[in-house]
């Protein structure tokens, strides 16, 4: 063991002995520094939880690495220092905070409640858990200058954490993100002002569930449809997070009137006791909704993570099997879906934009060409997507939809995050337009494979731990950097973007710039057939990540799963070429 270290750790969880701690807390450390085994205490105590661009994200207990009312409490003192000094020359500066089904969720809510009003800030705080798209809607309705949601998303159990909002309803971006990043770091336990000031609390509830509930309905684009198949049997489950509160009203709102939920999983438990984790993107977590589904013979399957701001989808195949459909799949369905019936209905003025991030399949771009759309490419991360949306509006053009492979999608600009709840009735208004043109929802992405071509996506983490981990991720991405790929599974590479630079290697051999509102570390590589390799180390975790996309012309929906086979071993070809 690094002697070094341990003295390091011990010496800070001593200062957690202290009397700015609570009994509990205390015992917790006493114990950790009592314990033989010092691996517990190590990683409660080597790093400070960090307070990233997003927010906190962590698992919960005592010590600087973990989640709980101190941590809570440094950052939301630095967050409220960076407002007052942002916002000096208001009167008022004010906060929404709200929490999804999370445990200690209402504890730190409260927490962060009581700080902000004990800095002179107004909060309104919601009176229960709440999607985080909510959350994002309420900051812009209110007209408030932040607002944090305390969730940990579709993390497992152990985990909770704060998204941090600016007054747009978008997650803090430069230069405000900085900001609050050295305003927190300069935070010490003693100058977090824990007790609140309650008459600058306001609780709020159905007078914000009401507005945002009525704004989710205009994204309906045709309701006629849904009036003539109100009977679409749709199953949903929250899986025990926030979505019960308002995804079922929701749907009924748009006139769908055979909405099944999950009742197991409509309990709200942040012990999340019917899944092995709650997210969606994963099969086992829709077990039991797809079960239901095959008992009363349903048309769609939907599934919201914790905070709801992520959907998950299930439909029918052409044998009658229940298949998921990926964040791509249902991304390219809601924009192909929106063009189409803009077009159809006369909605189209020659404003409209939509936007996707760099890693989601580049069949979207292909959809948005074909349909003289301008579509815009981001980093990962919805923050990106709310940023190109103001700017584009601020020109006076039209968001109408964008999203990305991680099962986020945003059909309106009232929402700055992705949003679950205008996404679950967006989906069931799609199913319900295929049903009346006599498909189903995995037909009707078949024909749009069938029109725009088909392309598969697969994604590897090389996973390395440590300092020595991270150094090993460096040379990885100098190494692609210096020396890329000529070929990627058997198909001359043509194009090359370098994002850490803004440089875009051309063909011909010319250099161009790439525009993009900052730096990041990922490059990706182009191939003559149409695929797309990216690679990228993760912001959060000790992995590089690499996407994958084989492109393949598709004639009839008779093809499908012979592509699907033809496409995968592309993917494990462009594996072996990357050395994975």
């Amino acid at each position: 063991m690094d002697n070094e270290l341990l003295q390091l750790v011990e010496k800070k969880a001593q200062v957690w002995l202290g009397n700015s701690f609570d009994e509990n807390t205390r015992a917790q450390v006493k114990a950790m520094l009592d314990k033989q085994d010092k691996s517990e205490l190590i990683d409660a105590f080597y790093q400070d939880l960090e307070f990233g661009t997003g927010g906190l994200r962590g698992i919960m207990g005592a010590g600087t690495n973990r989640m709980n009312i101190y941590t809570v409490g440094m950052a939301t003192q630095g967050l409220a220092n960076y407002l007052k000094k942002a916002f000096s020359d208001r009167k008022e500066i004010s906060v929404v905070v709200g929490h999804d089904c999370r445990n200690n969720g209402v504890l730190f809510a409260e927490t962060v409640a009581n700080i902000f009003s004990a800095n002179g800030i107004k909060v309104y705080m919601f009176d229960a858990l709440r999607p985080t798209p909510e959350v994002s809607f309420a900051v812009r309705y209110l007209k408030c200058q932040s607002g944090v949601n305390v969730t940990a998303s579709h993390n497992p159990r152990e985990y909770n954490g704060y998204k941090a909002y600016w007054e747009d309803g978008a997650q803090v971006l430069a230069p405000h993100d900085k900001g609050i990043i050295d305003e927190v770091a300069n935070v010490r336990i003693e100058d977090v002002k824990f007790e609140g000031n309650k008459s600058l609390i306001q609780i709020i509830g159905e007078e914000v569930d009401k507005p945002y509930l009525d704004a989710i309905k205009t994204v309906s684009i045709d309701p006629e449809v849904i009036k003539r198949n109100k009977d679409i049997k749709l199953v949903y489950t929250p899986l025990h997070g926030c979505g019960r509160v308002i995804i079922p009203r929701s749907l009924k709102m748009w006139g769908f009137e055979n909405v099944n939920t999950v009742p197991e999983q409509m309990v709200e438990d942040g012990n999340f006791p019917t899944v092995v984790s709650p997210n969606p993107e994963y099969a086992e977590a829709l077990t039991m909704a797809l079960n239901l589904a095959k008992k009363i013979d349903a048309d769609l399957v939907m599934a919201s993570d914790p905070d709801a701001d992520r959907v998950g989808v299930a439909c029918k195949d052409n044998k009658g099997e229940w298949v998921l459909i990926n964040g791509n799949q249902t991304c390219m369905i809601f924009l192909y879906y929106i063009i189409t019936n803009y077009k159809a209905l006369g909605k189209m003025t020659g404003k409209e934009f939509v936007v996707k991030t760099i890693v989601t399949t580049e069949v979207i771009k292909k959809i948005a060409d074909k349909n003289n759309l301008p579509m815009f490419d981001c980093y990962t991360g919805f923050k990106w997507i709310a940023k190109v949306v103001a700017d584009e509006l601020a020109k006076g053009n039209k968001y109408i939809g964008g999203g990305e492979e991680s099962y986020g999608f945003l059909a309106q600009d009232f929402v700055r995050d992705k949003d679950a709840v205008s996404a679950c009735c967006l989906i069931s208004e799609i199913a319900a337009w295929a049903k009346e043109h006599g498909k189903t929802l995995y037909e009707l992405l078949l024909d749009i494979y069938v029109e725009y071509g088909f392309s598969q996506e697969g994604a590897v983490s090389v996973v390395k731990p440590g300092k020595s981990g991270a150094d090993e991720i460096k040379a990885m991405m100098e190494q692609f950097r210096a020396n890329p790929p000529k070929t990627l599974a058997g198909e001359k590479v043509i194009l090359i973007k370098d994002f850490k630079l803004l440089k875009q290697y051309n063909q011909d051999g010319t250099v161009t710039p790439l525009v993009m509102p900052e730096t990041s570390n990922v490059l990706q590589y182009f191939t003559a057939a149409g695929d797309k390799v990216s690679v990228r180390p993760s912001g959060t975790e000790p992995k590089i990540k690499f996407y994958m996309e084989a492109k393949l012309p598709m004639s009839s929906r008779a093809e499908y799963d012979s592509l699907k086979v033809k496409a995968q071993e592309k993917i494990e070809a462009m594996k072996k070429d990357l050395g994975i």
